[in-house]
């Protein structure tokens, strides 16, 4: 996470200031920066900040619409996860001894995940395009050589941040034995050089991002409408300037995100949350079957139940 603050010139910083108040104004920015570490905020690169609220620790979530700035980018659904918080897994449908893919809810209710959402693409018979790790074990086909994101966590050494997006074209991935046990293969959508790696075909879907800021923290984006990766890769680098690396999951009628119904139960209901609480709860629009998801829980059960109101971040501003 990130917090974008103005400073005025050097030279008034020093000349306006009285010496005997400088500790307290440095007090004063060290609080405002803590705050906006803890979690929860991102300042567009306009300026506008993100409406973070506070889901539960270490996780939240923000309805922004950015049209403003880009025209042709619908709201987005989003989510900071904490990966030290929380731990990322895969299911895959056949390896959880179902016979065919199930809807999202019915995912959430199986898995017991705090949050779920939508992996990578997949053949007719449903079979994952590219790596897909679960446990540590390979549960999809042979590395994708065209796409190059990787969705990879829960490293097996310790050293390791414990969720990633990877860029294959510039960092290796191995799966024999895997660095991660936990891993998705897709689309990257743009990498640390800025560079945007989707072209502009002009086709329009609702989408899946997850993306990785220079914190290590996490980002879940799923978009409210249609809208072409291209606008939306450009759009998510312009705007959150914070975020290294972006990469697809799919699209179209397979985005998907929910939250299970406690943890949103837990959270007192606002009217500020008027527009994400639907969108989380999964009670608009269609939901197909779903052969894989993610799922995100925490890392140790919870004493309380997760704290309502605004992101710490966002006091203020």
């Amino acid at each position: 996470m990130f917090c974008y603050h103005q400073t005025r010139p050097r030279t008034s910083m020093i000349d306006d200031t009285p010496h005997a108040s400088r500790p307290l104004h440095r007090l004063i920015l060290v609080c405002v920066l803590s705050l906006c570490f803890e979690g929860g905020f991102h300042t567009t690169a306009s300026g506008e900040p993100v409406p973070w609220e506070r889901l539960t620790a270490g996780m939240h979530v923000a309805l922004w619409s950015p049209t403003e700035a880009c025209p042709q980018v619908p709201s987005l659904l989003m989510l900071q996860i904490d990966p030290e918080r929380y731990r990322f897994s895969i299911h895959q449908f056949r390896d959880e001894g179902l016979r065919a893919p199930i809807s999202i809810h019915d995912w959430q209710q199986r898995t017991d995940a705090y949050v779920l959402f939508n992996a990578g693409l997949f053949r007719e018979d449903y079979s994952y395009l590219g790596v897909l790790l679960k446990e540590g074990r390979s549960l999809g086909s042979k590395k994708h050589h065209s796409w190059q994101g990787l969705f990879a966590a829960e490293p097996t050494d310790g050293t390791l941040k414990k969720a990633r997006v990877l860029d294959l074209a510039f960092e290796g991935f191995t799966e024999d034995p895997p660095l991660y046990r936990e891993a998705a293969q897709s689309l990257m959508l743009f990498d640390r050089t800025g560079k945007l790696r989707v072209r502009d075909s002009g086709k329009r879907a609702f989408q899946t991002v997850v993306a990785e800021d220079g914190q290590g923290i996490i980002l879940l984006i799923k978009t409210v409408d249609v809208v072409s990766l291209h606008h939306l890769a450009e759009c998510l680098h312009r705007q959150l300037p914070t975020l290294q690396q972006a990469m697809a999951m799919d699209g179209g009628a397979s985005s998907d995100v929910v939250a299970s119904p406690d943890l949103l139960h837990a959270v007192q209901e606002t009217t500020s949350q008027a527009g994400w609480r639907s969108l989380l709860a999964g009670t608009t629009g269609v939901h197909i079957p779903l052969p894989t998801v993610i799922g995100i829980r925490p890392r140790t059960p919870a004493r309380n139940a997760p704290a309502s109101g605004p992101s710490p971040s966002t006091h203020g501003r």
